[in-house]
Order: C-alpha cells, then sequence, then structure tokens
C-alpha cells in the first residue's frame, strides 16, 4: 500500500454483501484459499499481497477464512510465513498496527507440500481444508473453496485433475469450488484449445475464473462508465469523428533475466493478445443490455469476431539490440521484444477506423495509455491543424489520469491558438484514496462469483483465431524483428505505419502530470 493509506476504514464481513454468483444464494460455510504454487515469484509478489490487502480493508475476515500455501518445495508454516513477510511490509516499518495486521494475517497460513500430479499431497490438502471447515463448525457442502493457479501452464491439466477427484465440496448446500488460473492461456488457437478442453472436462465454466490484471486496473473498469454513462461521448464514439485509436504499452527496461521464458513467447502473446486485446473490447463493444457479467462478455465476443485478418504490411516487429546477449536466450532468435499493428474492426460503428496496437520493452519511458484522436475539424477558420487534433487519452499507468486534449485561445492580446488540457487526474482529485492493485480487485470478484472481468472460453478462442496465422508466420521467420536501440522509441518503421494509418502527432506539446 501506498504511504499515508494504512489507517483503511475496515469493511463488513464478505459474507454480508456478495453472494456465490452462480445461484444468488447467500454465502455461508467457510472459506478457504488455496494458493497453488505458493513458494514461486508470482504468489509471493501479488497473490498474498492482494489476500493482505483484502485482510486489512476487512474483506477477508479472519473467523472465516483460512489460507493455504501448496508448492513442492519441503518447507514449513513459519517459513512461508517469513518469505512472505518482506512482501507484506513496505519498507522497515515501526507502525505497531501495521505489524500487528501482518501477524493476524500470516497466522492464517497453513503451508502444505505436494507434488502437482500426486494423490498423496492433494489428499493431505484436502484433509487440512476439511479440518479447518469443521473447527468453524461448517456444515458439508456449504463451505468455499477457491484454488489460485500462481503456477505455469504445463501443469493446470494434472492439477485440475487432482482438485477434481481429491479436494471438491463433498455436497452441494450453497457452498462452491472455484479455480482460478493465470495467463498465458496456451501459445496459439490449438494449444490454447487444448488447454481450455482439458480443463472444461473437470470444471463446468461459472467454475473457471481466466485472469488478466488488466481488467482489474481502475482506468480499464472506469471504461464502460466513462462510454455508457456520459452523454456527450455517445455520439462522438464512432467512424464519424474518431479517425484512430492508439492502445500502447511501453517499458522501458528490457526482460531482467526473464529472457528464457519470454523468448518462448514474444511480446505479441505477452501482452498484446490478451492485456491490449481486452482493452480494444472495452473500447470498442455496444452498450451491453444490462452490467450482467455474461451481457458484458456477449458484447467483448462480438467485437473479437468482427476483427478483420491482420495483414503483414501493417505490422512492425522489432527487437532491442542487446536481448539476445542474455544467455538464456537463443543467438538467432527472432522472437519480437516490440511490435505496433493495425487492426480493423469489420462493423457498423468502426469500420475504416485502424486501432493501432504497441507494445515493446527496453523503449524509452514506461506507460500504458489509451489514445482516442478525433478527426480534423471541417472548415477549421482558426488553421490550427499543425498544432494537433483533439484526443481523447486515458493514462492507466503510471500517474492514472484522463485528460483531453483541446485547442484554446493562447492567452493574450493576440488571437492565437495552442494545445491544452482538460485533466483528471487521479492523485490530484483523489487525494487520500488508496486505489486498490488489479489482483485484489479481482480475486475479491472470484469470491464473490462475478465473472465480468475475466476471459471466457469462447473469447479467449476469439482472441487466439484473431492472432495465431501472424504469430505462426513469425515463429516461422517470415517476418523479421528489426533491432532497436535501448531507450529510443522503437523502430522507425513503427513511426511511419501510425502515419499510414492516419495518426497525426503532436508537435510542441506534452502532457505534464499535475502536482498537489
Amino acid at each position: 500500500m501506498e504511504s499515508g493509506s494504512w489507517h483503511v476504514e475496515k469493511r463488513s464481513s464478505l459474507r454480508n454483501d456478495s453472494f456465490t454468483g452462480e445461484d444468488n444464494v447467500p454465502e455461508t460455510g467457510c472459506l478457504s484459499i488455496v494458493v497453488l504454487g505458493a513458494s514461486g515469484d508470482l504468489a509471493k509478489k501479488k497473490t498474498f499481497p492482494a489476500l493482505f490487502h483484502l485482510f486489512v480493508q476487512g474483506f477477508l475476515q479472519s473467523n472465516e477464512v483460512h489460507i493455504f500455501g501448496y508448492a513442492r518445495s519441503k518447507i514449513s508454516d513459519d517459513d512461508l510465513r517469513n518469505r512472505l513477510r518482506g512482501y507484506l511490509v513496505q519498507g522497515k516499518t515501526t507502525d505497531s498496527e501495521q505489524l500487528e495486521e501482518v501477524s493476524k494475517f500470516l497466522q492464517l497460513i497453513k503451508y502444505v507440500s505436494g507434488s502437482y500430479d500426486s494423490a498423496e499431497g492433494f489428499q493431505k490438502l484436502d484433509k487440512e481444508i476439511s479440518e479447518h471447515e469443521i473447527s468453524r463448525n461448517s456444515i458439508e457442502g456449504s463451505s468455499r473453496r477457491l484454488f489460485y493457479f500462481a503456477l505455469p501452464p504445463s501443469v493446470y491439466p494434472s492439477v485440475c485433475k487432482m482438485i477434481k477427484h481429491y479436494c471438491m465440496n463433498k455436497s452441494d448446500l450453497g457452498g462452491w469450488t472455484r479455480i482460478v488460473v493465470e495467463k498465458p492461456f496456451g501459445k496459439d488457437l490449438a494449444s490454447a484449445e487444448k488447454l481450455s478442453s482439458q480443463i472444461g472436462e473437470l470444471f463446468d465454466e461459472p467454475q473457471i475464473y481466466r485472469i488478466d490484471h488488466y481488467l482489474g486496473k481502475e482506468l480499464v473498469q472506469n471504461l464502460l462508465v466513462l462510454r455508457f454513462a456520459n452523454r456527450f461521448f455517445l455520439p462522438l464514439w464512432n467512424r464519424d469523428n474518431i479517425a484512430n485509436v492508439q492502445i500502447v504499452f511501453r517499458e522501458d527496461f528490457g526482460t531482467d533475466g526473464r529472457g528464457g521464458y519470454f523468448d518462448e513467447y514474444g511480446i505479441i502473446r505477452d501482452i498484446i493478445q490478451n492485456h491490449l486485446l481486452q482493452v480494444l473490447c472495452l473500447v470498442a463493444m455496444e452498450k451491453p443490455i444490462s452490467l450482467k457479467p455474461e451481457h458484458i462478455r456477449d458484447e467483448k465476443v462480438k467485437v473479437l469476431q468482427s476483427v478483420l485478418p491482420i495483414k503483414d504490411e501493417e505490422v512492425v516487429l522489432g527487437q532491442y539490440e542487446g536481448y539476445r546477449d542474455d544467455p538464456t536466450v537463443p543467438d538467432h532468435s527472432n522472437t519480437p521484444t516490440f511490435a505496433t499493428m493495425v487492426l480493423r474492426i469489420h462493423n457498423e460503428r468502426w469500420e475504416g477506423v485502424p486501432f493501432i496496437m504497441k507494445a515493446g520493452k527496453a523503449l524509452s519511458s514506461r506507460k500504458a495509455e489509451i489514445r482516442v484522436q478525433f478527426k480534423d475539424v471541417p472548415g477549421d477558420i482558426f488553421r490550427c491543424k499543425k498544432q494537433g487534433r483533439n484526443e481523447f487519452v486515458i493514462r492507466l499507468q503510471p500517474s492514472e489520469a484522463m485528460y483531453m486534449k483541446l485547442t484554446v485561445k493562447k492567452p493574450g492580446l493576440e488571437m492565437s491558438t495552442v494545445q491544452s488540457e482538460l485533466d483528471l487526474s487521479y492523485r490530484q482529485r483523489y487525494q487520500g484514496v488508496t486505489i486498490p492493485e488489479a489482483y485484489e480487485r479481482l480475486i475479491l470478484d472470484t469470491i464473490r462469483g462475478d465473472q465480468q472481468h475475466f476471459v471466457r472460453r469462447d473469447e479467449l478462442k476469439a482472441a487466439w483465431e484473431i492472432f495465431t496465422p501472424l504469430l505462426h508466420r513469425i515463429d516461422n521467420g517470415e517476418l523479421k524483428s528489426i533491432p532497436y536501440k535501448q531507450g529510443s522509441r522503437g523502430p522507425a518503421e513503427a513511426d511511419e505505419l501510425l502515419e499510414k494509418a492516419g495518426y497525426v502527432q503532436t508537435h510542441g506539446y506534452i502532457w505534464i502530470p499535475p502536482t498537489l
């Protein structure tokens, strides 16, 4: 949590304001959260800290929840707790209340050691969970069991089998068993469908939560409200007014020791096919008939099914100089660390509007944003085109903000124009409000049974159908990655592609986040 934001208002018990989702049955039994892969980086850096923040805010109550860590490492309960402690406390804090909360949270964690394909380990895990449920006087079948896969996808099928055979609720009295699986969901359409089938044979779709943490980001969650709760956006949000849309992800560092893992996937599989495509769906979808998860996900699938095949001439790939110096990366790797591409949506609202997807590592800055550029003003009497077009920008990270770039009169006696902005910067507008981490929000959604911000199976299939042909051409060496310098904007060819797609660069204007 951010400094100064430790003292938070405690929420009421989770069970008072949430439902199982499937049948709107109020939750009754105790809650067991199992973090599989508990000793790994993802669990330590994201999953356990998110659970801790939910605990601090009162969403997880110590009298109804217990957390189990499961992994192959032969360690004790205290060993795991000590490993996690440093990830829950920011710096060397002396705040006694914070340290007390950390200690209370760590006491909720129990560790079970076992392999991911052995009956013995999962039988032992089930025994520990059942003992916790009995100690809480939970009626058999009324308890809730959430399994979080902080694991590589290669072990998903075996872990799912073990859970299905040994760790499910014994009957159904309002309780449930749910699984949360992390990306990557396969490497192409065939592998994703195979993985979906293996999991789908064991669990029903309402039990499966495919997590994409971008859908938990505050500004991404705001997209539906912005689009459908504001009258002035409704008539503008179409091909008649919008020239192009950019969805951008930039990092100012390279693979940093993850070269071997990254080389198997590349920037398109790692970022564009999932995170940025999910954002595109929310920008481009039609208004759902309600906020029910299935109605929202239906509209997202329609967008994906309307995307035309990607043309090779509308793709620029790059690889930063020095990437292959990593000993875990093959000497002749063609894996892109940068990609810019144009997606085109073939429907009434978006025909002819390029959606430019851009992602890269080792670039000049770190940011993620959505940039909606509007068409030129017809009959421009001020002759201010050279200053740039109107743009609506949603900054996802860092410094969450949304601002509208517009042309105004420059102060003074002369009638001259300049670009400025209408700005909503979260840090300034919402002082003292802690924006929750994406994982906090999404884990809470899984407990509540709300699948709105998770990827449905047909949605996943439609996403892979868009990118698989392109990825196979890259894997076969038909499209080459262009070298670019670390700390640059990426290959110059990417800027040329943006220009061809109709994006007009603004010169002489820089948005500066307001300071308090």
